[in-house]
């Protein structure tokens, strides 16, 4: 292995190059951009929904929504709660009738509960609940408050104090449907009395990891809009490409950040919790090894907190610690020196931030080049938005990164299975972004016709060719499938078009097809994760629907992942696993918005390459890619480890993945008029076999099982 702690070698995971369409930051006449204006046309909505990108202006579009609900559609007061009292700043008093707006925006300085004294917001919240029962009585129309304070709020006040109201959750990912969180079954209440208007944010394209935000019969009340991270960093005016790696190291991880944190570049570092089996156990020390590494302490700035770090290269570093909490006083001048919106607009203020949790959501630092990250994260969400940080425009700003330094796997290391759960993590959320980085896609079966909106090249759409279309509005691509299953009622409709990212996401996490389908995908067929697997999640995540809507959205689902991967090696290039997309030649001039071409162009090779079909895509391995880079970034006694410890594992056919592979084996012999042979070259039609005779035992056992316990009972009294 390189004696080197960190492999310098590595290469990012996903990388794009956007248009720079300056579209994201051109505003209409009401003063709304590209996403605002979305969400205001659907301001009428009982229950709205908002994804979209941090920075891309969702507070300003819950704004301009309260304000018209207000105004005009009778609703008495509104209520925005937020998850942390940082962020209750993005609701500040905003003159937006100065940008051709019908209102300004104001909230009374006793009103804004974020602004009020106390650091122990749980410990404080029930002192607030008083404040929020005289808002409620007052003829004043918003309030702004904590998540705690809200749920508070309602403990003790009850749902129907809020009738008539607007209640507006920012960061919606933190609600849930378990019953466990409080917030998530109070919204439940709220939607069943249906007396309230509800506006939700969120930066996140999925609603968690394992814990869907709603039930499935709440979810479906909510119309969405979804504005993608493709739109938004393609209308960017500065921002020219994001890069995003996993970085793996041995030895200590202070030792391997000097590696990867380049002090050229505004960076937040997040340092791994005190619990996490990156850290040295003591936070202090850490942040001092890390000051270290960028040069020679100088003091602290009496006015800011900031230390002044002295490079080899004459300059002198500010770094912000938000880590060292023993002081209070100079941690509040430290974040006070860090929100003075004196200096937003003053890039050299501040150089580097180093925090363990802050820095996530809320977080507004425009200049911010480089989001370090150690140890993997608790989950997609916080990647997506830590990723966040970092992809704000700003004047000159053209290169964002994202890295994940990990600890790398290694023999002599005791803790070998959580090394590579922590990497197999980091692998599925680079997986997730380079779908959340891809455009949106729309698929339908072949000859349905051509798309409204859509753009087929000089020769049009034509029936039964190879057609790809691309809407240059948005940069949605439709293409043509064989045999692809459309999706019959509304909500399945509502998840192939909105949610498929979700499904992706718990695609992508599930433990067994990441293990097989990247560290052992010698011996293992596409099929078992692109049907089996995806299947089961499709089918837990969604049993309202019927087996052929489940169907239509594993499909859909599948047919994204592969299809941008696909779309990417066929742009062949070699020294990247993920190529870049390029800036259109003329798109950063003021000409009209062009959109990326190159992965549109990597997809139209891959169809007019082979006739696609569905039966074509689910014979890819949707994580080729995955091991791609795991082959570029270890070398390969690292990689023997990591597949020596998954060696032994296989997946058992279960009674549910049995009765899976049967209903696929009669759908083979209806096709085929012949049942799925066991001994059969093609490793797909001997899984469906194996299944078939996987179930007849199972219903074997189970007869049998009956038969028992009705001996056991003995005569019948009707004998």
């Amino acid at each position: 292995m390189n004696s080197n702690p960190l492999n310098t070698h590595t290469v990012p995971s996903v990388s794009i190059t956007t248009a720079r369409t300056g579209a994201s930051a051109k505003a209409n006449e009401l003063g709304m951009r590209t996403m605002q204006e979305r969400a205001y046309a659907k301001r009428g909505e009982q229950y709205l929904l908002i994804k979209s990108p941090p920075a891309s202006g969702k507070s300003r579009a819950l704004m301009f929504i309260a304000l018209d609900k207000l105004h005009n559609q009778g609703i008495q007061q509104a209520i925005v709660v937020v998850p942390e009292r940082s962020i209750g700043g993005s609701f500040a008093d905003e003159a937006l009738t100065q940008h051709g707006f019908y209102w300004d925006w104001t909230v009374a300085p006793q009103w804004n509960l974020c602004n009020a004294p106390g650091i122990d917001e749980l410990r404080v919240a029930k002192s607030k609940v008083e404040a929020v029962k005289s808002f409620l009585a007052s003829a004043d129309k918003v309030l702004v408050c904590t998540h705690a304070t809200f749920r508070f709020a309602v403990e003790e006040l009850g749902t129907q104090a809020f009738d008539n109201r607007l209640i507006a959750i920012d960061e919606f990912h933190h609600v849930s449907a378990n019953p466990d969180n409080k917030l998530g079954s109070q919204l439940g209440t709220f939607m069943a009395r249906d007396k309230v208007h509800v506006v939700a944010m969120t930066g996140s394209y999925f609603r968690g990891d394992s814990e869907a935000v709603l039930g499935p019969a709440d979810e479906g009340r909510f119309e969405t809009v979804t504005y993608t991270y493709y739109e938004q960093l393609n209308g960017y005016r500065w921002l020219k490409s994001l890069d995003i790696g996993h970085f793996f190291y041995t030895g200590r991880y202070v030792d391997a950040v000097a590696k990867v944190l380049d002090p050229a570049l505004k960076t937040i570092v997040h340092i791994p919790s005190v619990n996490s089996r990156e850290s040295l156990k003591d936070k202090e020390r850490e942040v001092n090894e890390i000051m270290q590494a960028l040069g020679e302490w100088k003091g602290v700035d009496p006015t800011t907190g900031f230390h002044l770090i002295g490079t080899n290269d004459g300059r002198t570093l500010k770094v912000a610690d938000l880590v060292d909490d023993s002081d209070a006083a100079r941690r509040a001048r430290v974040l006070g020196a860090l929100k003075d919106p004196a200096h937003k607009h003053d890039r050299d203020h501040v150089d580097i931030i180093i925090a363990l949790g802050m820095a996530k959501e809320g977080f507004d630092w425009i200049w911010c080049e480089h989001a370090l990250t150690i140890g993997y994260r608790s989950s997609l969400t916080e990647v997506v938005q830590i990723i966040g940080r970092a992809t704000r425009d700003a004047d000159g700003k053209e290169r964002a990164r994202f890295t994940n330094l990990i600890a790398e796997p290694t023999a002599e290391q005791a803790t070998v299975a959580e090394a590579v759960n922590d990497m197999l993590k980091a692998i599925s959320a680079s997986l997730l972004m380079e779908q959340v980085l891809a455009p949106r896609y729309e698929f339908t079966p072949r000859n349905m016709g051509a798309q409204e909106g859509f753009d087929y090249g000089a020769e049009g759409y034509v029936e039964g060719g190879k057609n790809l279309g691309v809407n240059k509005e948005n940069g949605e691509v439709h293409i043509e499938i064989n045999g692809l299953a459309k999706p019959k009622s509304k909500e399945a409709k509502r998840i192939c078009k909105e949610d498929l990212n979700e499904v992706i996401a718990a695609f992508i996490q599930d433990k067994p097809a990441l293990e097989r389908g990247t560290l052992d995908k010698e011996n293992t067929i596409p099929e078992e994760l692109t049907i089996e697997r995806l299947g089961k999640i499709v089918r837990e995540r969604y049993p309202e629907l019927t087996d052929a809507d489940q169907e239509a959205v594993r499909q859909h689902a599948i047919a994204v992942i592969n299809i941008t991967q696909q779309a990417k090696l066929a742009l062949d290039t070699p020294d990247q696993v993920q190529p870049p997309i390029s800036t259109p030649e003329g798109a950063d001039d003021g000409s009209p918005a062009k959109g990326n071409t190159d992965l549109i162009e990597g997809v139209r090779k891959f169809i007019n390459v082979r006739d696609l079909d569905i039966d074509l895509i689910d014979r890819i391995n949707p994580f080729e890619a995955a091991y791609a880079v795991l082959a570029k970034t270890m070398d390969e006694k690292s990689l023997r480890q990591i597949q020596a410890s998954i060696a032994g594992k296989s997946i058992k056919i279960t009674e549910d993945e049995a009765r899976e592979l049967a209903k696929r084996a009669l759908q083979f012999k209806n096709e085929r008029g012949r049942v799925p042979a066991i001994n059969s070259a093609d490793a797909w039609e001997k899984r469906m076999a194996e299944g078939v005779a996987a179930f007849a035992r199972y219903r074997a056992l189970a007869k049998g099982a009956q038969s028992k316990a009705a001996q056991a009972q003995g005569p019948s009294d009707h004998a």
